[in-house]
């Protein structure tokens, strides 16, 4: 028999894995060329040709006992050095192998921190729109997540009034996104100097650590200059979680890492419970392979300029038929404000058989997301779907 909590997980499962598979079994009924899927954010561009380079050599080269064996529980030594200072030249951090855990992916990531910092009945802050998954991980380890209202007139930006009302003893985390899925919004400096002042400020009150979790798998995709501020040069408090997902288009191999600064509270301790954790939920360790296989591109990124291409397309279509949206400054996702009920939209346009993820998915209704990591002509072909979906609408 199921248990009573997965029963309710299996009846809220993830919104956008079920419109991802509603598209396939279009894509079968109708052709994939008639079908416009822009549900799931599965990388379309492929990965860095040095990347299977690598691979082949490691697996021609090196010792299988080694290449496939277990490690310590945070990782490769080796890897996790090369991954601080490539970190230390981008970014002027002061890192080491020892402020460095690898990880199963950034999901992978967030389980070990909620695992290690929360206990019962302690709540962790996220701004709307947010990632609809940070709930179950929270939720996992006997914490409450407590959405903060979409900041709808301020473009999605972090709205810090709200973050400090927010705040209680209970607090002990923020989980922030940037850039941001579902929005593509960068967070700014001044936008994390603000929260980091928050935070050190509601910290003295309220007699604890709050600390601030950075969720980074879409660091390396933004547009146009904009820099991603590094979170750990301004709160001391502050854990990294990094992924290869979307820099490298590896999403199906799970493998990241997390970054913990020496400055944090406790810092050995944290650091022994993140290996503990990365060893207890089951995940041992990060894939042996991928960590040596990355350790080798960290210079190495996708092709931006292909989504940076594919967002120009979407938005100009978008603009020609009148829908509204705020403009992406990075990942790969873009959010239109619908003129109806976001779910009842979504249900016209798979009508028309584009396949979005209502707003509501992520704690904002009245949007859709469209992730435009795609084939460009994936784009181009779904203009008329667009449109006469645009003509039920009228002016």
């Amino acid at each position: 028999m199921v248990g009573t909590k997965m029963k309710e997980l299996i009846g809220g499962s993830s919104v956008i894995r079920a419109m991802f598979e509603d598209g396939q079994k279009m894509a079968e009924q109708f052709g994939k060329d008639s079908v416009y899927d822009f549900s799931l954010g599965n990388p379309s561009v492929y990965p860095p040709e040095k990347l299977k380079s690598v691979i082949k050599k490691l697996i021609d080269e090196t010792n299988p006992a080694y290449l496939h064996g277990y490690m310590n529980n945070s990782g490769y030594e080796t890897v996790r050095e090369k991954i601080a200072l490539s970190i230390n030249k981008r970014f002027g951090t002061d890192f080491s192998f020892r402020n460095i855990v690898m990880t199963v992916g950034a999901a992978g990531g967030l389980n070990v921190a909620f695992k290690s910092i929360l206990n019962p009945g302690d709540e962790v802050i996220t701004f709307s729109p947010y990632f609809s998954e940070y709930r179950h991980y929270v939720e996992n380890y006997g914490g409450r997540l407590i959405t903060l209202k979409p900041n709808t007139t301020g473009g999605f930006k972090p709205d810090t009034k709200e973050l400090e009302k927010a705040v209680t003893p209970k607090t002990k985390a923020l989980i922030v996104n940037t850039p941001n899925n579902p929005t593509g919004v960068v967070y700014s400096e001044e936008d994390i100097k603000n929260i980091a002042a928050i935070l050190s400020k509601k910290s003295v009150e309220t007699g604890q650590t709050i600390f601030l979790i950075s969720d980074e798998p879409y660091r390396e995709l933004v547009y146009g200059g904009i820099t991603v501020p590094y979170l750990t040069k301004y709160y001391d408090n502050t854990i990294v979680c990094y992924s290869y997902s979307k820099s490298l288009s590896l999403p199906g191999e799970r493998i990241g890492y997390l970054v913990v600064p020496k400055e944090i509270d406790d810092f050995d301790e944290m650091v022994s419970a993140f290996g503990i954790a990365t060893r207890i939920l089951g995940f041992v360790n990060a894939p042996s392979l991928m960590q040596l296989a990355i350790a080798e591109c960290l210079e190495e990124c996708t092709d931006v300029g292909i989504y940076e291409n594919n967002r120009n397309k979407l938005m100009k279509m978008l603009d020609e038929i009148g829908f509204s949206y705020i403009k992406p400054d990075g990942a790969f996702y873009l959010f239109m404000k619908t003129p109806e009920d976001d779910k009842v939209f979504a249900e016209k346009a798979k009508n028309e058989r584009i396949l979005l993820v209502p707003g509501s998915a992520f704690g904002c209704p009245g949007y859709v997301r469209i992730a435009y990591c795609v084939d460009t002509k994936v784009i181009e072909r779904s203009y008329e779907a667009f449109r006469r979906l645009g003509g039920k609408y009228g002016d």
